[in-house]
């Protein structure tokens, strides 16, 4: 074993502190990124969602009303 004691293990002959708080550091990164990509990632679904039940409406609105609009397409000729 490398270390004598598992205080020896923590202090790592002087260099413990920088070690330990690069280790929470990182951890504690990694954790805040995961929490805020599932906060995104949820923000993202229910933007689509109700993106996708306002399209729903208007389509039902639209279908109740009869269309807004009818296009038709007219040939045009040049001589």
């Amino acid at each position: 074993m490398a270390f004598d004691s598992f205080s020896a293990f923590l202090v790592m002959e002087g260099h413990g502190p920088y070690v330990w708080a690069s280790y929470g550091a990182f951890f504690l990164l990694m954790i805040a990124m995961m929490v805020w990509s599932v906060r995104r990632r949820r923000a993202v679904i229910e933007s689509c969602r109700r993106g996708y039940e306002f399209q729903a409406g208007r389509r039902e609105q639209q279908a109740a009303h009869g269309a807004a609009a009818s296009f038709t397409r007219v040939n045009v000729s040049q001589d």
